[in-house]
């Protein structure tokens, strides 16, 4: 017993049980099958989602270094240099970060046109599947009308807000869950991004460049983070050994 000790929770709260039971199963069986389509499919299987308002703040006095009997002090006081959004593109299969996009936003636009660039960077790929979570820019009109031209859908669009495919956020979802295009999305259920692989490796950015980091500028935040990109795909990728099959745990 620790009373001392507290942390955040979020109590699951879903409105159609058998449903959640599905997404959970429909993300791990993506995961699992992974390897084997990618080589009968030619299909590359991608967990993305963005890492918003990373802070450039550099430190006014510079960081004293680790000593006997003493840890390593960064300096408290710190100046602000405003903050980026990270687009960040995880392959399932490889363990590699491939074409991250850095900006100043992250809106609907920002989204859709990091998902333009990655599809025709690699022309090759005949399947895109792309693991997401249920966000509104992952489910925009722009989304369904790039997934509708790349795949070449000659489907009625229709109205957003009004009729047809683009009428509401569920109804856009529908069509980019769709199986038989050749791009879709997957979406892990409401408050489970634990699900979401990309998060994983969020979570060694944060420790290895963003938590100590020391950033001159935007410019300066950038430059690190695309030189870690790059430093991990050359020393640390590798895939996720995913063992959750999306039934309960069993003590």
């Amino acid at each position: 017993m620790k009373p001392h000790h507290s942390r955040y929770w979020l109590n699951p709260n879903h409105d159609n049980e058998e449903l959640f039971v599905l997404e959970v199963k429909d993300v791990c069986e993506t995961y699992h099958e992974a390897p084997r389509k990618a080589v009968i499919n030619g299909r590359r299987t991608i967990s993305i989602d963005e890492n918003t308002g990373i802070q450039a703040l550099e430190r006014k006095n510079p960081t004293k270094k680790i000593e006997p009997g003493k840890p390593e002090r960064i300096e408290f006081e710190y100046i602000r240099h405003g903050t980026l959004s990270l687009i960040a593109n995880f392959d399932v299969v490889t363990g590699e970060v491939v074409s991250p996009s850095i900006g100043d936003t992250r809106d609907e636009h920002d989204f859709c046109e990091h998902i333009r660039s990655l599809i025709l960077s690699d022309p090759e790929t005949r399947e895109w599947v792309f693991v997401a979570d249920q966000l509104n820019t992952h489910k925009s009109e722009s989304l369904v009308k790039l997934v509708s031209e790349l795949c070449e859908i000659k489907d009625k669009l229709g109205v957003k807000g009004k009729q047809g495919i683009l009428k509401s956020m569920k109804s856009r979802a529908e069509f980019l869950r769709k199986k038989d295009h050749a791009i879709r999305f997957v979406y892990t259920p409401k408050h489970c991004s634990w699900l979401n692989q990309v998060e994983i490796w969020f979570g060694i950015l944060t420790k290895k460049i963003i938590k100590r980091g020391n950033f001159t500028s935007k410019k300066d935040l950038r430059s690190k983070l695309l030189d870690f990109i790059d430093y991990f795909n050359a020393t640390m990728a590798k895939p996720y050994k995913w063992t959750f099959n999306g039934l309960p745990l069993k003590a």
